[in-house]
Formats: C-alpha cells, sequence, structure tokens
C-alpha cells in the first residue's frame, strides 16, 4: 500500500511537503481536504488536525511538514536538494529553515492581518518582514539558490512563505528593492513542477477517491 497524504492546497506547509514529495518522485495517495470539513480518517490518526499529514504503509504518522520533507527526500533525491556530500550542508539548511519557520511565519502572519483589517501599522509590519527578505537577497546576491548554486531542501522549505509574502502588497513587492527575490521566487511559480504540486483537485470527502501522486 502507498503512503497517503492528507493535504490543503494552497497551506504553505503542505504545499513544500508536496514539492518535496514531486521532487523526490515518491508515490503516495494524495487526499485534498478544507479544514471547516476534515476527514474522520485523519483525526483519527492525528488528533491536532493541521495539514499535512502522511500515513506510512506501517502505519507511521509524520505530522510535520519538514518531517514530511526528509522522508520524502531520504527516500530519493535525485536533486540532491540535501547536499549529501557537502559537509554541514543540512545543518546549516535546517537552522535557516528554523528561523524563518518561527520568526517570519509571526511576522507574516501580523503582516496578513494588518491588510486584511487595513490597520494603521502595515507599513510596520512589512519592516519586521523585510529583515528577513533581506537576508534571503543577500544571499542570492551570492548566488543562484539560496545555500548556493544549486537548489536545496531550504529553497523548496521557504518559497511557499516568500509567495505567501509577495501576494500582501503586491504592487509594493513588485516595486521593492529585491530583485533577485522575485526573479528566485518567479522561477519556482512559473514552473512546470509547481503547476503540477499546486493542481487542483476534487476533495476527497466528496468522491473518497484518492490521487496518485509524485510520479507523474
Amino acid at each position: 500500500m502507498l503512503p497517503i497524504i492528507y493535504s490543503l492546497r494552497n497551506c504553505p506547509y503542505a504545499m513544500r511537503a508536496r514539492l518535496a514529495i514531486f521532487k523526490a518522485k515518491q508515490a503516495v495517495l494524495l487526499r485534498d481536504l478544507v479544514l471547516s470539513h476534515k476527514p474522520a480518517e485523519m483525526i483519527a490518526v492525528s488528533p491536532k488536525g493541521t495539514v499535512p499529514v502522511l500515513v506510512l504503509a506501517n502505519s507511521t504518522v509524520i505530522e510535520e511538514s519538514l518531517e514530511v520533507m526528509l522522508w520524502a527526500l531520504q527516500q530519493t533525491d535525485p536533486d540532491d536538494l540535501l547536499h549529501c556530500q557537502q559537509e554541514g550542508a543540512l545543518p546549516e539548511m535546517l537552522s535557516l529553515i528554523n528561523e524563518f519557520d518561527n520568526g517570519f511565519k509571526t511576522s507574516l502572519e501580523a503582516y496578513k492581518c494588518a491588510k486584511r483589517y487595513q490597520e494603521d501599522n502595515i507599513a510596520q509590519c512589512r519592516v519586521v518582514c523585510q529583515q528577513y527578505i533581506e537576508q534571503l537577497e543577500q544571499r542570492l546576491t551570492e548566488h543562484m539558490f539560496l545555500m548556493s548554486d544549486k537548489e536545496s531542501l531550504a529553497d523548496i522549505a521557504l518559497v511557499p512563505f516568500i509567495r505567501q509574502f509577495a501576494r500582501v502588497e503586491r504592487q509594493w513587492y513588485l516595486q521593492s528593492p529585491y530583485p533577485r527575490v522575485r526573479r528566485w521566487l518567479n522561477s519556482y511559480l512559473q514552473s512546470p513542477v509547481f503547476t503540477k504540486v499546486m493542481a487542483k483537485h476534487p476533495l476527497w470527502l466528496d468522491n473518497q477517491q484518492d490521487i496518485l501522486f509524485g510520479v507523474n
């Protein structure tokens, strides 16, 4: 039996899990859902009720997106996203991802809320986010991707969140002093891989039909 992944199409955590699974060419059964109507089958194995949730053939449950990514790439890593031959590369990637997961994500949520509710502190919220974006811009000044001239785990882990940042104040972002971040983000958004990862599927609860994902 193939692993099963419960996913939400536009959730950045689920998105990066799907990116890693697709990059690793791991066949899984995709079950798309909406948070307002979660399958009982998912809640039974993961009571916290967030996505992604990966259920392996041996019934092991992986509930954190980064752990799903690592599981997939540790099975097969055809693009060497883990930079296996480079000593210290993975801890450095994980450190950067952790910084953004714990710091940038909180700031991004505040920025999104300020825009949604038309709060008067939106510029202040944006400035906090920019500290993180500037770090990426500097990295991309030095090489094509975040860690080196090769794509890595860090790139696909962060790109869904930078996509969200870019959508908050679209016109400001397009004129912002981050041309390398824009180029890097666009290279993903316009790629065939991203198109496949973001394909819209029927909700699993509507028809109980699993979608074969990761190998096409």
